[in-house]
């Protein structure tokens, strides 16, 4: 479906009157001035005296914390998701910037909070949570206490937090908005990154040439601002990680996540090993379909020749994704028709738009947001189903709090391939015609291959592009030299490619190097555990789909050891990555005897 036919639907746009009714609304300057009213008061109440407070008193600092952070969450997520909405519009660029100076100038009040619980000691924190209604905050204070080893001076974590605004969240806009200008030559017509990307999934090779080569232009002429921000961006780190004490550029995030690097290196070794079984299979069984010696770069993603890619309007996807979340859990398929009934879903794709997809769980007092670009794929209904998982799971850790609902990367990304799978499965199912089922086996297998194989290949390029920007700056062409020679590995003698190919320049739109670095391996931690996950579905006995919802329930008061134990998953267990990668070779083993 073209975007000029999605947006003939006259498909829904988000309502973010639940947070406020616009920029100018009188209620977003009495937050910010409440929340900094707050923090002023809790500054002048708490600072220095933390040691000193009993159990119950250090509860009731927590609890005035925590509702401080939320007021400032909702207008900042308002001020995003504005944003997001229209990144061209420069009075909304102005407002998400004018609301994060403020909203860090309000939270610098707060920062000793953190600081202080890291320099209790252990026997002082233990004597706290003797009082009993606080150990409800000990995953949180875990996790903040987690970075203890690597906090600084009172002075520098200040001047840091204060700087961020000039700093990394000023290069991220630059990098947002540089994207959201850029338009497209495809055909005599200017189309956005998303509009020109989608094409790379239309049937006629032509198209997708066009827009391929509409792509590496675009990107290649603006190549000097993307290696600008990624240069930067990754010598910021350098300095943050060398000053902060971290062994690896990744070991921050992985971290944040929860999980010890030695488990993310299992994940990455088990997926590398396996490229040859998986990607490098697949893509040369898809050549032949195609009846090329070799995939180009704009083949990779093409439909089967057998896919008559009949548009699949927003009400029929609605109802697909629906119907499979209601089929292992009538509260799953509940929670999720919420969202389509009191419009927090922006559906449509136009200019200046945020491209891509995700959801945006804003403050436990309101109710996550999604943003898709829905052009009546089926890849696009798939994308409908992972941000709903998303959504669901926020709705359903809510009610833990602003402080204890986030769940790590690693967890966040399981109820979203989770929902991927159960929409998959239903979609299958139906399906009787040989020939659609090769083409929705085959469609499964290059999403998995793109959450999985692709975003191993994406971490390698990350961190070898971290270490060679330790060397010095890079310029662009040794950017794109890295991000060939890790696309190459990973994508096998099945994709041409070859020296000068215009895909060298693909790194440059990738957004999630340059907001949070390091997170896409989390994409494939997700995939690899709901295979597993989907596996034990399968061959559990009643009481599975309660389970799984208690597990969302949790939000983040629980590690994944703690989450996967009641399935007899344990994501430290070298056999646990290869049962999920395992799914993949099993499709394409399937894949391979339609012939």
């Amino acid at each position: 479906m073209t975007p000029e036919g999605a947006a003939a639907q006259t498909l829904p746009t988000w309502n973010l009157a639940d947070l406020y009714a616009g920029p100018d609304a009188p209620e977003v300057e009495r937050d910010l001035k409440d929340a900094g009213a707050k923090a002023t008061a809790f500054r002048q109440q708490y600072e220095g005296k933390l040691a000193s407070l009993n159990g119950a008193d250090f509860l009731a600092a927590i609890l005035a914390y925590e509702r401080i952070q939320e007021i400032l969450g909702r207008v900042m997520s308002f001020a995003q998701l504005l944003y997001a909405g229209d990144m061209s519009n420069t009075e909304f660029g102005r407002f998400q910037q004018n609301t994060n100076e403020r909203a860090t100038q309000i939270s610098l009040e707060t920062l000793f909070f953190t600081l202080e619980i890291n320099k209790l000691s252990d026997a002082d924190m233990q004597a706290k949570l003797g009082h009993a209604p606080l150990r409800r905050f000990v995953p949180w204070l875990d996790t903040v206490r987690a970075f203890r080893p690597h906090q600084l001076s009172d002075d520098l974590e200040k001047m840091l937090h204060e700087r961020d605004v000039v700093g990394r969240q000023a290069w991220m806009r630059l990098f947002d908005e540089t994207m959201a200008d850029l338009r497209f030559d495809v055909d005599g017509k200017k189309l956005t990154s998303n509009e020109a990307l989608n094409l790379l999934y239309e049937q006629d090779v032509a198209k997708r040439k066009i827009a391929a080569d509409a792509v590496s232009k675009g990107l290649g002429d603006n190549k000097r601002v993307f290696a600008l921000v990624t240069n930067t961006l990754a010598k910021e780190k350098e300095i943050d990680d060398k000053w902060r004490k971290f062994a690896r550029p990744v070991s921050s995030r992985n971290l944040a996540n929860q999980v010890e690097d030695e488990v993310v290196d299992a994940l990455v070794s088990a997926v590398k090993a396996n490229y040859p079984k998986l990607s490098h299979r697949y893509y040369k069984l898809k050549a032949k379909w195609l009846g090329l010696p070799k995939l180009n770069y704009w083949d990779r993603n093409a439909p089967l020749p057998d896919d008559d890619d009949t548009p699949i309007a927003w009400s029929e996807a609605q109802s697909l994704v629906l119907t499979a979340y209601n089929a292992f859990s009538p509260k799953l398929a509940e929670v999720g028709r919420t969202f389509f009934d009191k419009g927090w879903i922006d559906v449509p794709p136009r200019p200046g738009k945020a491209p891509g997809a995700f959801a945006h769980p804003t403050v436990p007092s309101a109710h996550p947001y999604l943003l898709l670009n829905y052009h009546g794929r089926t890849r696009d209904v798939m994308t409908l189903a992972h941000e709903l998982g998303h959504g669901v799971h926020q709705v359903l850790a809510a009610p833990q709090g602003q402080l204890l609902c986030d769940t790590p990367l690693t967890l966040a990304e399981t109820a979203s391939v989770f929902g991927e799978m159960l929409t998959f499965q239903a979609l299958l199912k139906r399906e009787t015609d040989p020939e659609e089922r090769k083409v929705l086996l085959a469609g499964k297998v290059e999403d998995m291959l793109n959450t999985v194989v692709r975003q191993i290949a994406m971490h390698e390029y990350e961190t070898r592009l971290h270490a060679s920007r330790r060397e010095g700056e890079l310029t662009p062409e040794q950017v794109s030299e890295i991000w060939l020679a890790t696309q190459r590995e990973a994508l096998g003698d099945g994709v041409d490619l070859p020296e000068g190919t215009g895909y060298a320049t693909y790194w440059a739109y990738i957004p999630h190097f340059i907001h949070v670095p390091f997170y896409v391996y989390a994409y494939a931690f997700g995939d690899c555990l709901v295979n597993s996950l989907y596996a034990a579905y399968q061959q559990a006995e009643a009481g599975f789909a309660e389970k799984y919802l208690d597990m969302l329930r949790a939000g983040g008061t629980k590690r994944h050891k703690e989450l996967l134990a009641p399935f007899g998953l344990n994501a430290a267990d070298p056999a646990f990555w290869s049962k999920g990668l395992g799914v993949i070779s099993g499709f394409i083993d399937e894949l391979e005897k339609m012939g």
